[in-house]
Parts: structure tokens; sequence; C-alpha cells
């Protein structure tokens, strides 16, 4: 084709594209609906609560049970110790560990109606359900927590490092020397403690799965503590990873996005929680119940036996 052809060619795409521009977009439905029920939308309640947060005070629910998730015994028989399991995120997995045949241990730091509602879920999935409280800042508690699951139930099979400590702080000025110190020993030690007294105890096969979050990928302006952590808690995963592979155990990491759980209407004021999750391209903060099967393949040997040091967002899109 000669020159000229080429440029009168290049005219006529140019017209078809004005062309499209000038038709009428469609209006945006909403938030993104694509799961096996509908998920709540902003603007949630207007809701604000003291540190640590309660499940069973908040005026929506969380959705954690899902009820259309089918086990196949991807887990049976084994036993898992998981940190936060008693609200949020770590309700959902030790639900969902427990039907696919696993017996669960919960840590849980203050809120004890949240591990009982928790233990009675586990329970009616025809599986056990331990609660044992206390501070995964105290490296001594980790070792406790371990050797109480494993007296329990004669092994450990699964760690979930998924306790979390998150306060906003608009200015790097605000955030105290108290509250940043809280967050990375929480958020930081809190892991490395659990793995280390989790590991001894673990076979080949098993599984470490730390939660990560968007905000270690991408940061948060307002929660500059918090994101450090994550970050860090995605560098430690990757590390762990490498140490562990002549072991046989895998090490991943789970980075959600913005969830409904007790952490957010712990940290936000009302008027912020109204409009949460609204920023992502979804439009919606995930349900628990959205995020914890990650936690089911990443802990089952036959789903992800070749998968260690990843880290696995689940943001509601890019």
């Amino acid at each position: 084709m000669s020159s000229e052809g080429t440029a009168s060619k290049q005219r006529e795409i140019q017209k078809q594209v004005e062309k499209a521009d000038k038709k009428e977009k469609p209006r945006s439905s909403g938030a993104m609906q694509a799961g096996a029920r509908r998920y709540p939308e902003p603007p949630f309640p207007k809701v604000h609560q003291d540190k640590p947060g309660s499940e069973a005070d908040l005026p929506l629910a969380p959705m954690y049970d899902a009820p259309f998730y089918k086990g196949s015994e991807k887990l049976k028989d084994k036993v898992a110790l998981i940190t936060g399991g008693d609200s949020g995120i770590g309700r959902s997995v030790a639900i969902l560990f427990a039907r696919e045949g696993a017996d669960v241990a919960i840590v849980h730091l203050d809120e004890s109606e949240d591990a009982d509602i928790t233990k009675a879920a586990v329970e009616k999935e025809g599986r056990k359900c331990l609660i044992i409280r206390g501070d995964v800042k105290d490296a001594g508690f980790c070792r406790t927590a371990v050797e109480k699951t494993v007296k329990q139930y004669s092994k450990l099979d699964i760690l979930v490092n998924n306790a979390a400590f998150q306060v906003h702080a608009a200015e790097i000025e605000d955030l105290t020397d108290e509250h940043f110190d809280e967050t990375l020993k929480t958020n930081l030690y809190g892991y490395f403690f659990m793995a280390k007294a989790a590991i001894p105890h673990l076979k080949n096969g098993s599984a470490i799965i730390n939660t990560g979050s968007v905000t270690g990928i991408e940061g948060s302006k307002e929660l500059l503590d918090y994101s450090m952590t994550k970050g860090g808690i995605h560098a430690f995963t990757k590390a762990l990873s490498g140490q562990l592979v002549p072991k046989g155990i895998r090490v991943n990491a789970v980075a959600p996005g913005p969830v409904w759980t007790p952490l957010n209407p712990s940290d936000k004021e009302a008027n912020d929680i109204e409009k949460f999750g609204g920023k992502t391209p979804m439009k919606r903060a995930a349900q628990p119940e959205e995020i914890a099967p990650a936690y089911v393949f990443l802990a089952s040997a036959q789903m992800s036996s070749y998968i260690t040091g990843e880290i696995l967002p689940i943001v509601g899109g890019y």
C-alpha cells in the first residue's frame, strides 16, 4: 500500500473511533456482584467501635459462613492454629477449614463472645475448636498457644498468622511512639513469634499462611505503620519460604483489600466507614467468606503443593 493509502486508512480508523467516542456510555450499575450471593454495598452503617472491635456488636453482620461453599475433605484430619480466629477473616477461615475436615485452635485477644460464636460454628461443621486467649506480642504466650494446640490435638499442620492492630494517623507527627510500637509488635513480632513456636511441630506437607494486605503492596498514607508491617509480612513470607523448602513446609500470604470486619470500624470514624470499600474497582468491600477460600487453597496440599513464597492479592480489582 502506498504512503497516501496508509494515511487515508489511518484517517478512516480515526473517524470510526471518534464516532464511537460520541456514543452514550453505559451508566455504572453500582458495585460488582459476581459471587454466590449478593454482598453489601456502600453506604455502610455509620459505626465506630472501641478496640479491639466486636463482630457481635456490628449493626451489619459480616458474611462469614459461605453457605454455598461445599467441602471436599481438602484438609481431612488436619490441625490448624489461627490467630485472630474469633472474627472477620479468621472466623471464616476457621469455618471453611472445619468444613474441609480440619480441627482448629483459634487465638483471640479480648472478644470472648466472638470466639464462642466461632467455636459453635466450627462445631456445627462436625469438627473441634480450641479457644486460646492471649496477646501475640508476647513470645511466651505464642509458645504456650502452640503447646496447648499440640497437647489438645497431638499435632499441628497449619499455622494461619492473622491477628492485627490497625489505627489510622493522618500525619506522621500524629503517630506516637506507643502507637507505632503496638502496630509493629502485634503485626510483625506476633507473626515471627508464632512461626518460630510452630515450626518445630510442622512436618513435610505443612503450611504457614500469613495475612498481608493491599497496603503492603501500594501503601496507605493514613496507615503508615500498618503499611510498613504488611510490607514486612510479605517480605517475611518470601524469606521464610526459602528457609523451609528443605523441610517441605510451604509459606504463603494472602493480601486482602478492604474487608468488612471489626478491624475497620474500630479504626475509622463513622463517616468514613459509610464509604468503606467504595474506591475499589468493584465499588464495595469484600466479605470474609470471599477471602477465606484462598486460605483453603494455600493450606491444601492437593491444591497448592507447588506454591510457596507467593503473595496472593484479593483486592477487588486493580
